[in-house]
Formats: C-alpha cells, sequence, structure tokens
C-alpha cells in the first residue's frame, strides 16, 4: 500500500525550491513498538522537509521490489524503516544506484544502523535529523553466492543463534532471544571442517565452531571482531573463525572478541583465525547451513565479494 504527503509551499515571489522526493519502505511488524504512532511520528518529522511516499511492506511484498518500483520514479532518496531484515533488502536493492539511503531503526538488533552510528536514543528522531542533515558517505556492500549483503554471512554459531531466536521469543524478550538462543548453542558446540580459498590460495582444512565474513558489524556481532575493528568502507571483507574445545573455553573467547570490539584491538586467543580480503570462498565438511544479514539462506559453499563503495547512505557528521 502506498501514500503520498506532498509538501505545502508558502507564496512567494520566487519559484519555490523543489522539494526532494523520499520513498519509505516501511515495515508494520519490526520490532515491538506501535507501527502506527512511529510511522505518524516519522510523517511530523519529515513531511515539512520533503516530499514523502510511503510503502508498507507485507508477507507477500518484498521489500527490495518495492525499492525496483520506486527507482523508477526517479526519487531523491529512499528510507528504509525497520527491522535490520527491512534494511538490508532495501539497501541490497541499491548496491552501486548511487541514489542516498536513509535508515530509520524500529527492529530488535538494529546492527546495521549501529555499524553506522545511526542509532541513540531516540532512534527515530535522531534518524530522521540526519537524513535531514543530508550528510552522506560512501560504504561497501557485498554479494553472498549473489545475494545482496550489507552487514555478515556466517556459519556454525551464527546459524544457532538465528534459529534459536525466533519472531515470537524476539516480540516477548527483544535482543535478550539472542543471548538465550547464543548460551543454547554454547552447550552444542557444534563443531565442523572448514577450507577458505582467498587471493589465489586455498587453505588446508581444519575445524572450527564459528565462521563470519563482515562487511560491517556492530560490537555486539562479537564473532565478527577477530581483528577489533571491522571498517565499513575499507574495501575489504572481514572473516573470523573460531574454534573452542569446552563451553568455558567458548565463553572466554566470546568475551575476548566482545572486549576486542570494544577496544578495538585484535584479540590475542590462540583459537580465532582472522584475515581480510576482498573474495573468498568457504566450503564445509559436513556442508553448513548459511545465515545471510540475520536470514537463513541455502548451505555452503559460499563466494563473497566485496563491492567498494557500492552504497551510499546518510550518517551523523564526523
Amino acid at each position: 500500500m502506498s501514500d503520498t504527503f506532498p509538501s505545502s509551499t508558502q507564496p512567494s515571489a520566487r519559484e519555490p525550491e523543489r522539494r526532494r522526493v523520499a520513498h519509505l519502505i516501511f515495515n508494520p511488524v519490526a520490532g515491538h513498538g506501535n507501527a502506527e504512532k512511529d510511522l505518524a511520528l516519522i510523517k511530523e518529522l519529515l513531511v515539512p522537509h520533503l516530499s514523502i511516499r510511503v510503502h508498507q511492506t507485507t508477507k507477500e511484498t518484498n521489500p527490495a521490489k518495492l525499492v525496483q518500483n520506486a527507482l523508477i520514479q526517479k526519487p531523491d532518496l529512499i528510507i528504509a524503516s525497520g527491522g535490520d531484515g527491512t534494511v538490508s533488502a532495501v539497501a541490497g536493492a541499491l548496491i552501486n544506484k548511487q541514489i542516498p539511503l536513509g535508515i530509520i531503526p524500529r527492529g530488535t538488533a538494529n546492527a546495521f544502523s549501529a555499524a553506522l552510528g545511526i542509532s541513540g536514543i531516540m532512534p527515530i528522531r535522531r534518524a530522521c535529523q540526519i537524513i535531514l542533515d543530508n550528510h552522506t558517505k560512501s560504504v561497501d556492500a557485498a554479494y553472498c553466492n549473489g545475494t545482496p549483503m550489507v552487514l555478515l554471512m556466517g556459519i556454525g554459531f551464527e546459524v544457532s543463534m538465528i534459529e534459536g531466536a525466533d519472531r515470537e521469543k524476539k516480540d516477548k524478550w527483544g535482543t535478550l532471544a539472542y543471548l538465550m538462543a547464543g548460551w543454547q548453542a554454547l552447550s552444542e558446540r557444534n563443531h565442523f571442517e572448514v577450507e577458505v580459498t582467498a587471493n589465489g590460495k586455498t587453505y588446508p582444512a581444519f575445524e572450527a565452531g564459528s565462521v563470519m565474513v563482515a562487511n560491517a558489524a556492530p560490537p555486539t556481532s562479537v564473532l565478527a571482531h577477530g581483528e577489533g575493528e571491522v571498517v565499513i568502507d575499507d574495501g575489504l571483507l572481514d572473516i573470523t573463525i573460531a574454534t573452542a574445545e569446552s563451553k568455558v573455553n567458548a565463553i572466554a573467547t566470546l568475551l575476548s572478541l566482545l572486549g576486542a570490539a570494544v577496544a578495538k584491538t585484535e584479540t590475542d586467543r590462540p583459537n580465532v583465525l582472522h584475515g581480510r580480503t576482498r573474495r573468498l570462498t568457504i566450503d564445509a565438511n559436513p556442508p553448513q547451513k548459511v545465515v545471510i544479514d540475520g536470514e537463513i539462506a541455502g548451505t555452503t559453499p559460499v563466494e563473497v565479494s566485496c563491492i567498494s563503495n557500492g552504497l551510499l547512505v546518510f550518517s551523523p557528521t564526523e
């Protein structure tokens, strides 16, 4: 469903300045807030300055398709409002389009907005102000087996967390649902053999419990931070591989990676490997389910490639 909200103009002797046209892709079931109040607030904040056209997602409507339809109308900007799934789908449809993307986070984790520094106190008001400030930056994007990726790909531990935190649990517990699922995954300690090919070199297979390939990741995505910080505009993907022999060892590894993410320093754990590359392939034995930006998306093997400066986003001023 779509609505158009034209901005009013005051009579003037001069030709009124053209208002920028923004298409808002709005997910009404994201997070656990009041969607009607959220949308009303967004309109209140943006309509005086932008001509807003609202498209609400449904179970049958892919956000990427809404973006493709919007692009036909040559908008000045696209805005995504929802959780990471909505934001990722909208952002993926804008790779290499050079149409600026505004993000209004309303999900459970809001990982991409956190990585960009958009999340904070009163996130809707802050996000709208960032859009109105009109400060943009180019950041990297990626493709994983042809699927757009703006955050990260994971196998092993990340899959267990996503599968364990279903919609009902997220609605009830919020981000705690991921922590609860992660705690259960630590008890299972499912390991597999992984083989990585990067920069024309295939590395010998070795045991792993978690493999993360990140384009962007907030500190809370601890298993992506083997180097301490995932840089969103360096033209490189961060791969972090971790294993643990016991639950105690796994907890110690997670705490070490969290400390590395907060301090932005490399972890010194011997059971954590890290590297950076523009493109890589990963195979696993036995084959493993794959998570791309929080959604289960097939199984290994996977090929991931970085699209340097592939996405233009509204971001806080430095």
